[in-house]
């Protein structure tokens, strides 16, 4: 671990002095390698998901770890998605002169060496790779042991991609054991390498790297997504929302948990849009008056409010108006991703004012919360945390910046 750590440095350095094009002739070359090894990829999965099936896993972890072929599709475009965006690094964020003839630029640096610690899904080798050595950073990467042999496939595909520009392999490194222990060492900085860890997974994860990291952390917690119902929502709106938001993939942090209906439609928007989410196959945990929309309702538990199902499970809620739903999101949510559905343009705002989630949207699914679909190629993860980096962490969010000071001759009274 602290040979990858010294690798990872010296590989740093490099990075930061390497053009465009050299990165961008790596990002391709590893799209390609993936498209050309996609049936290595589908061998190496298919142990893994026999494995979590085997060991009882839930069909929700299981599609978080399968590769498909148009997932892998999808890891080869956003590998060319990311070397299609401007070069961060070298660019003036802003620019002015002071009264004594300084030039002073803010312009934008690599962070370093980036440890992503993730669990399960094995696409997020690609994305925390690409994203990295485009922001000019080398990467540790360690993902879980569920996914041990799909990781090891595609970042085999990575390096043949550093190799054929050129660029050193230690450039984007996996930590090659499964050893708990490594978590640790990297946590620890491996002795002063890594200069930020990111990580990705569940709240035991996400804990873990909070309280025993000793480099900065861009924090991560649980995606507690929810949907606020207004009495001015589009009856078919709200009803295509709840389900995509819920349905399209529960596996992921932007799927929802909690859906809040405002007293003021329940007449008319309650029954339908549970009817809805239990014929589509979902569970629902409700209150006493989502209760009384259909029998197959289950009563809904106090640890319901604010829980993570990332399932076929849902906790609906009835809230008097939208204050009370901002209030509920407040005590229950993650700050990661909320949204409201309505068309009063006044009680949106205040919804957008009241909360401080790191993503919140109007008249639109919470699936939405992903850096691909923000137009950033790809991600890393959504961080709910306030400095740095917040929501979809992507190229930009990996880097640094400094200040370039111009002068000609001036000296300071």
């Amino acid at each position: 671990m602290a040979g990858l750590g010294a690798a990872a440095r010296r590989a740093a350095r490099m990075l930061a002095r390497t053009d465009a094009l050299e990165k961008d002739e790596a990002l391709e070359a590893m799209a390609g390698a993936i498209e050309a090894r996609a049936g290595d990829l589908m061998a190496a999965n298919a142990v893994d998901v026999a494995a979590a099936q085997a060991g009882g896993m839930s069909p929700a972890f299981v599609d978080r770890l399968t590769l498909t072929p148009e997932r892998i599709a999808a890891m080869s475009a956003g590998l060319r998605a990311i070397a299609a965006f401007n070069d961060p690094v070298g660019s003036v964020i802003a620019a002015w002169e002071q009264p004594n003839g300084l030039k002073i630029e803010r312009v934008r640096t690599p962070l370093g060496v980036i440890g992503v610690i993730f669990e399960s899904r094995p696409n997020v080798t690609v994305d925390a790779g690409g994203l990295c050595l485009k922001a000019g950073n080398a990467a540790i990467l360690r993902g879980g042991s569920d996914s041990w042999h799909s990781t090891r496939a595609i970042h085999q595909c990575l390096v043949a991609g550093l190799n054929v520009a050129g660029l050193p392999e230690a450039a984007i490194q996996l930590v090659p054991t499964r050893d708990r222990d490594a978590v640790g060492m990297m946590l620890s900085g491996l002795n002063g390498a890594i200069d930020v860890i990111v990580p990705r997974g569940g709240r035991s994860l996400v804990e873990r790297v909070q309280n025993d990291a000793r480099v900065p952390v861009f924090a991560h917690l649980e995606g507690i997504c929810h949907l606020y119902v207004h009495p001015s929502a589009d009856l078919a709106m709200a009803v295509d929302l709840a389900l995509n938001s819920k349905l399209r993939r529960t596996g992921i942090c932007g799927a929802l948990e909690c859906l809040l209906i405002d007293r003021g439609c329940v007449e008319t928007h309650l029954k339908p849009v549970v009817m809805a989410l239990l014929d589509a196959g979902c569970e629902v945990r409700g209150d006493q008056t989502v209760q009384t929309a259909d029998p197959r309702v289950v009563p809904a538990h106090a640890s319901d409010w604010g829980h993570e199902f990332l399932d076929a499970v849902v906790a609906v809620k009835v809230v008097d108006n939208v204050h009370e739903a901002c209030s509920h999101i407040e005590s229950h949510g993650s700050a990661h991703t909320d949204a409201i559905v309505a068309e009063d343009e006044t009680v949106a705002a205040t919804f957008f004012e009241a909360l401080d989630s790191a993503i919140l949207l109007h008249n639109a699914s919470t699936q939405f919360a992903d850096g691909g679909e923000f137009g950033m190629g790809a991600e890393i993860g959504i961080a709910t945390g306030k400095f740095h980096a917040r929501g979809p962490v992507g190229v930009e969010q990996l880097t640094s910046f400094q200040y370039r000071v111009y002068g000609d001759g001036q000296t300071r009274t």
